[in-house]
């Protein structure tokens, strides 16, 4: 049994290698579409060993999604199951790929695990295939098992893992889609962005250790206040937070704001080198209907300028945008 690599970046090829050989895992490597082909569809003795292929979107000579295409057409070796990899943004060429009979599908870049939880994943369900082909309830338990795998993974990659908030990433998702179904519906769409005051200066004198039980802290007095089945509360980077509040106005966005900053302000976390004394939050809120010249990019500016202005005016505070 061997594992493909079809893939010209020969430092990543290198990488995955000494990782699934680490594992016990034999691997043939390929540099380019035709490279790989010729192996898979040649040499009758290769053809049989390889198990699994790993094969990137992006080949020098063709694309990914083709040769796994020719792949799935040849009745030789249409079986071998087909893990695409590819960096982010490439998701119809992805979504051909599986079309075609692509297995999986990994982002790059990918760590260690991922890698070896696909692998393992798709080669348990080949081997099923081979042995068990007839037996559906079997596949489909298999199936299942990996759907809630790419699921987790997929989860894992959404959260933000010191704080156990949604991170940037989602929020980004989220937003954008909030935004739109503010736009067709008519309804007004808030964001608040929230910074906390002086974070510099209190990781610079209770060191990193107490900066990051300092985010966690906050990270669960915004859960409490802010999220449900509509509402969603993010890390969008360092001390920033932001929460995304679909069907809500400025005003009200503005409350949920201030609540915030009570909130966090009640804690009576001590913090050295702020002026009050302990930990602080300034917030800027932005909120309007969508029309069709509107963009959620706009949206999250304007929250940014009134975070810009809180601070200007002296922090521990809420402003707001009038107007977008």
């Amino acid at each position: 049994m061997s594992i493909l690599i079809v893939d010209d970046d020969a430092a990543l090829v290198d990488k995955m290698v000494a990782v699934l050989r680490t594992e016990g895992y034999p691997t043939l490597t390929a540099g380019s579409a035709g490279e790989a082909l010729n192996l898979l569809e040649n040499a009758a003795s290769v053809n049989s060993e390889v198990e699994l292929v790993l094969l990137d979107l992006f080949l020098p000579d063709l694309l990914g999604v083709e040769v796994c295409g020719r792949i799935k057409a040849s009745p030789s070796i249409r079986e071998i199951p087909v893990i695409m990899m590819s960096v982010p943004g490439n998701e119809s060429f992805i979504r051909e790929a599986f079309e075609l009979g692509a297995a999986d599908y990994i982002e790059k870049p990918f760590g260690n695990i991922e890698l070896l939880t696909r692998v393992s994943l798709a080669l348990r369900l080949k081997s099923e295939m081979d042995v068990r082909n007839r037996q559906s309830q079997q596949l489909q338990s298999l199936m299942e098992q990996l759907r809630r795998t790419n699921e987790q993974l997929l989860q894992w990659s959404l959260v933000d893992t010191l704080t156990g908030l949604h991170n940037r990433r989602f929020f980004d998702l989220f937003v954008e889609s909030e935004f739109n179904q503010a736009r067709r519906e008519s309804k007004p769409i808030a964001l608040v962005m929230i910074d906390v005051d002086f974070f510099k200066r209190y990781n610079d004198s209770l060191g990193h250790q107490q900066g990051d039980d300092c985010l966690r802290r906050l990270g669960e007095v915004f859960s409490q206040i802010v999220n449900n089945d509509f509402n969603m509360v993010a890390r969008y980077g360092g001390e920033e937070f932001a929460v995304v509040l679909p069907e809500t106005n400025v005003e009200k966005a503005v409350v949920i704001a201030e609540s915030l900053r009570l909130a966090v302000a009640g804690l009576g976390l001590p913090h050295p080198r702020s002026p009050l004394g302990h930990v602080t939050i300034s917030q800027g809120v932005a909120s309007c209907i969508p029309d069709d010249g509107r963009q959620a990019s706009q949206l999250i500016e304007a929250a940014d300028q009134s975070l810009y202005q809180a601070k200007q005016r002296g922090r521990n505070q809420v402003y707001f945008a009038i107007d977008i």
